[in-house]
């Protein structure tokens, strides 16, 4: 064999070796990267470590609200009266926030035929200038649960989408735990005891969203 060839044969055991040490660090630290990766499940706690969930939030949370305006809520004849006598007075009683204040608010009403999962309730005491219609699902609109204590604020969240899917997330979590049960289509003709929030957009139309509903 030549010295050439000798040398042609060095050199590419030279190279192997090279490629191989080179393989040998990539593939350790593709190893030590994948050691260090921790999967992160969806939805799971080390998810709300990451960031604001918001289904975690409103499960979270809805136990307060529910607590909160239950022992606030006012009768509703009571809640009718002092909105005839003045309604600035009455909001500034039993309202919080401005200039829409949420009102909590308890009653016993014969629920009437309704759409869309909206019910009218007949409550006796309760003059028939004041329509009141419960909002029972599947879609529950509004942030009034979310703005019942007054406690919850635009600056708790990141920003305004945040707090947005909060409320939608504690309007999810009240469904979960008060509505699924309800049998909407056998509801009219029922008589209901309700607890639960308005916004006071017009003293003689309250939207109620419940935090409780009882049908006897």
């Amino acid at each position: 064999m030549s010295d050439v060839s000798i040398l042609a044969q060095q050199l590419t055991r030279q190279r192997m070796r090279r490629y191989l040490l080179t393989g040998a660090a990539v593939l350790a630290v593709i190893t030590a990267i994948a050691l260090d990766t921790k999967v992160v499940r969806t939805g799971s706690g080390d998810d709300a470590q990451q960031g604001f969930v918001a289904d975690r939030y409103g499960q979270q949370t809805f136990p307060g609200i529910q607590q909160d305006v239950t022992a606030r809520a006012v009768e509703a004849t009571t809640l009718a009266s002092a909105l005839q006598a003045g309604q600035q007075a009455a909001a500034a009683k039993y309202g919080v926030g401005s200039p829409l204040p949420v009102i909590p608010v308890k009653l016993k009403g014969v629920v009437q035929p309704g759409q869309m999962g909206i019910f009218p309730l007949k409550v006796a005491g309760v003059p028939e200038t004041i329509h009141i219609r419960l909002q029972t699902g599947p879609a529950i609109t509004g942030t009034d649960l979310r703005d019942a204590s007054g406690k919850i604020q635009f600056g708790d969240f990141t920003n305004q989408i945040e707090y947005q899917n909060a409320g939608a997330a504690i309007n999810r979590a009240m469904k979960d735990a008060v509505l699924d049960k309800l049998n909407r289509d056998a509801l009219p003709g029922k008589t209901v005891q309700v607890v639960g929030v308005f916004r006071l957009l017009n003293p003689g139309n309250w939207m109620v969203t419940p935090v409780s509903v009882e049908v006897q």
